[in-house]
């Protein structure tokens, strides 16, 4: 029983500290950033120029902005966006598009962070739209080519707050600090729970034993076998979950920089169990599509992991 406790103070501790001294420092400065280029309409611009180049691709304006959040602010923020295509009359193809285009891409709330243990974010962010892109054409051209096409009459303008005083920009970066900072406490319940569950699987000799089990296979494919302990906690208990057992896995000293950058692209995205149950969540449409948006996304996070095993 003493071991135990000992296990839940220290995944305690760790959890603590990652989330409100590495997790909510970051999502401070990018939310208040993102924030702020949405009051004063550069977004919008950007969308605007952005959506007829990324039309091919089976996205609108919305789908565009849904990247720019997927990547920039956290892996729930497209949520609003999926529900407000739902709402305004995106056809079920341009919806399962864009949700494979957020499947497989890499998600801010565990990239961003993860620069702290030396993750080269040019080139995961480069990866990110790349794979997005194809996860999204994927869908819409192969995967989701029998699903409905019929569109209403769009309405893709954006509202956001505006920041043309003082009081204004102030009031944004204040809604951008609370909204970071119920990201960062809402990631401490999981990172903890992921830790516990880590931490005793790695003291009763489980995760050996499954090293040992799958080594001929893991070596067959040239993978490193100390990857299955964050990977099984990514697509188990999501990517933050995963960011805090490979940041005590960098202080340990048994992940290398290369070796995190290398498997950046199939540990850093939305596509895990909880990511996939937050996202569907957005609308009743957004869940029919779930598994022409699920087959696009695998297309994408492997096209993701071989770049960065290539640059790597």
């Amino acid at each position: 029983m003493e071991i135990f406790i000992d296990i839940i103070l220290k995944a305690g501790r760790s959890a603590v500290e990652l989330s409100l001294f590495v997790l909510l420092p970051v999502m401070v400065v990018m939310l208040s950033l993102m924030r702020l280029l949405e009051a004063r309409g550069v977004l919008d611009w950007v969308v605007a120029r952005l959506a007829p180049v990324l039309k091919p691709f089976g996205l609108t304006g919305l789908g565009v902005f849904a990247a720019l959040q997927i990547n920039f602010v956290s892996f729930a923020a497209p949520l609003a966006t999926l529900t407000m295509m739902e709402q305004r009359g995106a056809s079920d193809r341009h919806i399962a598009a864009t949700l494979a285009m957020v499947f497989a891409m890499a998600q801010a709330n565990a990239a961003l962070p993860m620069m702290t243990m030396g993750l080269g974010i040019g080139v995961t962010l480069l990866f990110s739209l790349v794979g997005g892109l194809i996860a999204a054409a994927a869908t819409y051209y192969l995967f989701g080519k029998g699903l409905s096409a019929a569109e209403a009459q769009l309405d893709e303008t954006l509202q956001h707050p505006v920041a043309e005083s003082a009081k204004g920009v102030l009031d944004v970066i204040n809604r951008a600090g609370a909204e970071a900072f119920k990201i960062a406490v809402g990631a401490i319940p999981m990172l903890v729970l992921s830790l516990v569950v880590v931490t005793a699987l790695r003291t009763s000799g489980a995760i050996d034993a499954l090293t040992r089990l799958l080594s001929p296979l893991l070596t067959a494919l040239s993978i490193n076998g100390v990857l299955i302990l964050p990977t099984l906690t990514k697509y188990l208990a999501g990517g933050t979950a995963m960011m805090g057992v490979m940041d005590e896995m960098r202080k340990a000293g048994q992940v290398s920089v290369e070796l995190l950058n290398a498997s950046a692209g199939f540990l850093i995205s939305p596509f895990d169990l909880p990511g996939v149950a937050v996202l569907i969540s957005a609308g009743k449409r957004i869940a029919a599509v779930w598994k022409p948006a699920a087959l696009g996304a695998c297309i994408g996070i492997a096209v993701r992991t071989a770049g960065h095993i290539v640059v790597a």
